[in-house]
C-alpha cells in the first residue's frame, strides 16, 4: 500500500472528510491497475461506520467506451469485454445518486430518485471494498448487482455480464464464488431490512448550497493498490 492510501477499515491514519468536501469515487478496470471510471462527488457523511457521498446531476465523469467510441452497453455481450477500450468524459444526466459504503464491505448501496425526488430504488453494487486515498476512494466493480425496491422486493441484476466476464477470463472461478457469496450476504441484509435500507436515506436531500464538483485534469492520479 502506498504512503497516501489507507484501507477503509476505519479512518485511522487519515482525517475524516467533512460534509461538503469534494472527493473522487473511482473504479479500476477489471484485471487492471488503471482507473477507468471516475465520478466527482460531495461528501455527505464520513464516520468510522459509513461513507455517504452525493453525485449531483450535471457532474462531469470519466467512463469507459470502446476504442472507436461505441458506448459499452451497445456492444454485443459476446465481445463487450474483449474489444479495445479507452475513456471519455461525459456529463451525468438525470437525477443524482446517493452512494453509501460501510468499511470493509464488498458492496456499496446507491439510491436513485426521479427528477421530482420520487424515490425509485436502492442498488447494491457488488465490488471490492473501498480503498481510501488522499483524494477519494477506489474500487473494482464485480459486474453482479442487486436492485431493491420500496416494497422490499429485490432481484439480481446483470447476471449475464457476470457470466460473460467469467467466460472472458476477467473473473476466475474462486473470485466469482466470493462475489456470489457476497451477494447472498447482501441479500440477508435486505431480507432482514438492516442498514442502510431502514435508515431513512430515501428522505435525504442535498444541501442546495453545494456546488457541482469539478473533474480534475489529473483524475487518474495515484491509483490505489490492486486487489490482493
Amino acid at each position: 500500500m502506498t504512503a497516501d492510501t489507507v484501507d477503509t477499515t476505519g479512518t485511522a491514519g487519515t482525517a475524516p472528510w467533512a460534509p461538503g468536501d469534494h472527493i473522487l469515487w473511482r473504479y479500476r478496470g477489471n484485471g487492471s491497475d488503471q482507473v477507468h471510471i471516475c465520478r466527482p462527488v460531495t461528501v455527505v457523511q464520513d464516520t468510522d461506520d459509513l461513507l455517504a457521498v452525493w453525485m449531483a446531476p450535471g457532474t462531469d465523469c470519466v467512463k469507459p467506451v470502446l476504442a472507436d467510441g461505441t458506448p459499452i452497453h451497445r456492444e454485443p455481450l459476446a465481445t463487450r469485454y474483449t474489444r479495445p477500450r479507452t475513456t471519455v468524459t461525459g456529463r451525468w444526466h438525470g437525477a443524482g445518486v446517493l452512494k453509501l459504503a460501510r468499511p470493509g464491505e464488498p458492496w456499496s448501496v446507491w439510491l436513485f430518485w426521479d427528477g421530482g425526488w420520487r424515490f425509485k430504488n436502492w442498488y447494491v453494487n457488488l465490488e471490492e471494498p473501498l480503498v481510501r486515498w488522499a483524494g477519494g476512494v477506489d474500487s473494482e466493480d464485480h459486474y453482479l448487482d442487486i436492485a431493491v425496491y420500496p416494497d422490499r422486493r429485490w432481484e439480481w441484476k446483470d447476471e449475464d455480464e457476470f457470466a460473460q466476464a467469467q467466460r472472458d477470463g476477467l473473473m476466475p472461478a474462486d473470485q466469482a464464488a466470493r462475489v456470489r457469496a457476497a451477494g447472498h450476504e447482501a441479500v440477508r441484509h435486505i431480507e432482514d431490512w438492516a442498514a442502510p435500507f431502514a435508515a431513512g436515506w430515501e428522505d435525504w436531500r442535498p444541501d442546495p448550497a453545494w456546488a457541482v464538483p469539478a473533474l480534475p485534469a489529473d483524475w487518474g492520479r495515484v491509483p490505489a493498490p490492486a486487489r490482493t
